[in-house]
């Protein structure tokens, strides 16, 4: 089955409209139907089931396939039908109730028991799963059943996709290397004591070494990428407003992994001194006495660290010669909320980042992502002489993220770059330590960043991940200066001393 959407609905009329009888079938038997089928293939026009006249109501069934939904023929009608009635007959039409709305849709999998606004039932069949939507006149007006019915499409798709590793293409492998070490480097640095735990979840401290490691990797970044390739550093927020996440696309999933941010209802001291002397009394934080003094979230620490840079773009037109332009920043933690998921350095809540964005032309994006992809290999095979490989990874996070109409385009799509972790054995799972990601028009489009020649700007994003380059780097090489590859050993220098304890 295809495609079917049943709409059960009434025009509100100012009066009785049954003298109006004969106008209200001419017209629905005449000129309603060229409205219903405006935009539809020959044989897809939306259809007038039933109709009916009552207690100052023009009662109407209809049904459609994709082309010109219900809901949508429904407010087409509106207009030219109070036209009719309302110039011969006096009548206005009032409003619309809906009085029943179903949406069957074709799935060859369930989405599950799912709670969603508007829909008052679903249900599978092992075919079609069935929709009955709770929605008035102003949902229809607001397209709410097209949003309810894009989220259903993508459940769909997310259930069929399966998993990411589904969907992996290698595209490049380095040759299989010796490994002079095969412990857990985050063990190690814990025994070293360049290392510690943080007091918060999913957290370190870092000593002077681990320090030492993070800022060679950045110089080695600036030195042999973004200086050469001609980025500009820029600051970028690390609090991330609701604004900005529903422009990004992250407000569409982003809720289980965010760090929310809310702020104190006042800071009126007398309204906190509840607060305050509980502590001083219980030597006790009263968090539940907190709940009721902040107010709503209004958004969450750095997740994704590119869009809060997108507002200082927003609504701008670009001279065409600026293109391409090219930016990164550095200046912060980012926040993810990884549950269960933590372990050593590699998968934590709090991480660094140098955060590179590129926007431009289609093809200047494109060519950007491949001289970034050049550079990356020369820093992986020639200073820090990895063993690892890239693959193209099928760009269903675009999906989650909002991003409609460049899922099909090959050019845009992310490329993982992972390395092998030798204390997880010959058949480990591989770590993720690396990616380039090019975004089709997402960003620009979300954010209105327009060129001043009219042609379409795309953008593309890759982060380096000093936590992830630090795990996959001492997984294979240890953490005797004497085991690294001399191009790194000469840009580290000297292993600080760090600090002791009794």
């Amino acid at each position: 089955m295809d495609l079917e959407f049943r709409l059960k609905a009434a025009f509100r009329t100012s009066g009785d409209p049954t003298p109006a009888m004969d106008a209200i079938q001419e017209f629905l038997e005449g000129q309603a139907l060229k409205v219903l089928a405006k935009g539809a293939p020959e044989g897809e026009e939306a259809k007038i089931k039933s109709w009916n006249v009552k207690d100052n109501r023009i009662d109407i069934e209809i049904v459609s396939g994709r082309y010109v939904r219900s809901h949508d023929a429904l407010i087409r009608l509106r207009k030219p039908l109070a036209g009719k009635i309302g110039k011969e007959y006096h009548l206005g039409i009032r409003g619309i109730d809906v009085d029943e709305f179903v949406i069957k849709m074709p799935s060859e999998k369930s989405v599950g028991d799912l709670k969603l606004p508007h829909v008052r039932s679903m249900d599978y069949d092992g075919e079609c799963i069935t929709l009955n939507l709770d929605v008035g006149e102003a949902e229809l007006e607001n397209r709410v059943p097209d949003r309810i019915l894009t989220l259903m499409e993508d459940k769909i798709r997310e259930k069929v996709y399966g998993g990411k590793t589904e969907h992996w293409n290698l595209l490049w492998q380095s040759e299989k290397k010796a490994h002079p070490f095969e412990k857990d480097p985050t063990q190690e640095m814990l025994e070293k004591g360049w290392i510690k735990r943080g007091a918060s979840r999913g957290q370190w401290i870092h000593g002077p070494q681990s320090t030492k490691l993070f800022r060679t990797f950045e110089k080695i970044v600036l030195e042999e990428l973004l200086e050469p390739l001609g980025y500009q550093e820029m600051i970028f927020p690390k609090l991330v407003p609701w604004d900005v996440w529903k422009k990004s696309g992250h407000a569409k999933g982003v809720y289980p992994e965010i760090y929310y941010v809310c702020p104190p209802k006042t800071r009126d001291p007398e309204y906190w001194e509840e607060v305050a002397d509980h502590y001083k009394v219980t030597k006790e934080v009263p968090t539940e006495l907190i709940k009721e003094k902040i107010g709503d979230p209004i958004g969450g620490l750095c997740y994704a660290q590119c869009p809060p840079f997108w507002m200082y773009l927003q609504g701008e037109t670009i001279p065409t010669e600026s293109f391409p332009l090219k930016v990164f920043d550095r200046s912060g933690t980012s926040h993810r909320y990884e549950s269960g998921g933590i372990h050593g350095m590699e998968r934590v809540d709090e991480f660094h980042r140098i955060e590179i964005v590129w926007l431009g032309t289609k093809e200047q994006v494109v060519k950007a992502s491949e001289e970034l992809h050049e550079r990356y290999m020369h820093i992986f095979n020639e200073i820090l002489d990895l063993e690892w490989r890239k693959a193209w990874v099928t760009p269903w996070f675009m999906a989650q993220e909002g991003l409609a109409g460049v899922s099909d385009e090959q050019s845009a799509g992310t490329t993982d770059y992972e390395a092998p972790l030798p204390y997880r054995g010959e058949d480990g799972e591989w770590l993720e330590f690396q990616n380039v990601s090019v975004n089709g028009n997402k960003y620009p489009s979300g954010f209105n960043v327009k060129n001043q020649s009219g042609e379409e700007l795309w953008s593309g994003c890759s982060g380096v991940g000093l936590e992830r380059w630090t795990s996959a780097f001492l997984a294979q090489k240890g953490l005797d200066p004497e085991n690294w590859p001399e191009e790194f050993r000469k840009r580290f220098g000297e292993m600080p001393d760090g600090i002791s304890f009794f």
